[in-house]
């Protein structure tokens, strides 16, 4: 397969679904918040704590055993979390418990891990077929 299979060899501009696409274009604070998103949760450390939490309700000393990582450098990254609204913490007590932030990002994270584990099962497959 070679690289040229991929590229449009055309002059023909589709007028209405350039316009239609332009008008649903978002403004560029968007899609400048959206890939901040995406650095900020593309960060390995931090997928972990998400799947943590995607799990549990759970306190820094809890995430530090799971990941098998210091509480200091949890607690670094669940602040970066935060800050992002990412995640967010109720305090009891002396004690901190993190969850994710809303259903949105429990979504978010969910499907990407489908999606991720989906291509997985396709490359199986297909590994598989091409014996």
């Amino acid at each position: 397969m070679s690289i040229n299979e991929f590229m449009c060899d055309c002059n023909i501009i589709h007028q209405d679904i350039v316009e239609e696409t332009l008008k649903k274009m978002p403004h560029q604070n968007l899609f400048n918040k959206l890939a901040e998103f995406f650095k900020i949760i593309g960060d390995p450390t931090r997928t972990k704590i998400l799947f943590a939490l995607d799990q549990n309700e759970m306190c820094v000393c809890d995430i530090a055993n799971v990941l098998n990582m210091t509480k200091s450098s949890i607690s670094h990254q669940l602040a970066t979390l935060r800050k992002s609204g990412i995640v967010k913490c109720r305090r009891e007590g002396k004690e901190v418990y993190y969850t994710l932030d809303d259903e949105h990002i429990k979504q978010v994270f969910e499907i990407a891990i489908e999606h991720i584990e989906h291509k997985e099962e396709q490359e199986k497959d297909n590994e598989t077929k091409n014996k």
